[in-house]
């Protein structure tokens, strides 16, 4: 295998805050000696989160076993996914804007067509389902824990208690028509084929259309990391990789 010099489009912070949880992480379990410097792990780790590059080509790149770059980078992952804000840390922090907005994506997978409770038919491909709030500047604040893409977006929302913890905290959200009858304090856009809307109510969905566009830069934000483009690894693992990823983003953001 050819090896080759490669950039990371990531600032100096990102790699320093890994390199320090992963000293911390090394000293708790007193691991002595280990092929990587915990520089170098996180590196590796965040190449694979950022450009998605597979395990071998990362290894063969950082001198190291298949194995050992499957073992380091999950290690790392789960050293992120721990830090993440919970949704009710989100909602105390939240507490101060006018309103979030709230929507899910869907994160491809490559299941195979037997695979029915990842399929969207939505979307129209197999992948996991998971909700995004972001403030009312497009920022990304909060992104769940990874469902099956057959499941709707108001379902999957109420799982994860977004629209009580919101509804209790007295927090407007701004949703699209997949959340129609959420409850609480959603606001989706009237429902009805356009031209059978009132000049009123079409002038309310343009206006609702506007707001709830904010959303979109807080999931392009989230799949700037590549590996969340196409996720190849077992859907297990991806809750796990969502949160890591959500982890390095607010400590870019701060």
């Amino acid at each position: 295998m050819l090896v080759y010099p490669s950039g990371l489009d990531l600032s100096s912070p990102h790699l320093r805050f890994l390199t320090a949880r992963l000293r911390e992480r090394r000293r708790a379990i007193g691991s002595r000696w280990r092929r990587l410097s915990a520089g170098r792990q996180a590196l590796l780790t965040l190449a694979h989160l950022r450009n998605g590059h597979p395990y071998a080509q990362l290894a063969a790149g950082f001198g190291i076993g298949t194995t050992t770059a499957y073992r380091y980078i999950t290690e790392a992952v789960d050293v992120l996914a721990a830090l993440a804000p919970s949704l009710a840390e989100v909602v105390q922090s939240a507490s101060t804007k006018a309103f979030v907005l709230l929507d899910g994506t869907l994160l491809p997978t490559d299941r195979i067509a037997a695979d029915r409770p990842f399929y969207s038919g939505k979307h129209k491909k197999h992948g996991m389902n998971v909700q995004v709030l972001a403030d009312p500047a497009g920022r990304l604040l909060w992104a769940s824990p990874a469902l099956p893409g057959a499941i709707h977006d108001v379902r999957a929302a109420r799982e994860h208690g977004i629209i009580d913890t919101l509804a209790d905290a007295g927090i407007k959200r701004w949703a699209d028509k997949g959340y129609r009858g959420a409850g609480g304090t959603v606001r989706t856009p009237c429902w009805g084929r356009w031209e059978t809307l009132s000049t009123g109510q079409q002038a309310v969905n343009r206006s609702h259309a506007k707001i709830r566009a904010l959303v979109e830069p807080a999931i392009a934000t989230l799949k700037t990391w590549r590996l969340l483009r196409k996720l190849r690894c077992s859907t297990t693992r991806i809750t796990h990789l969502v949160q890591a990823v959500l982890t390095l983003h607010l400590t870019g953001s701060n």
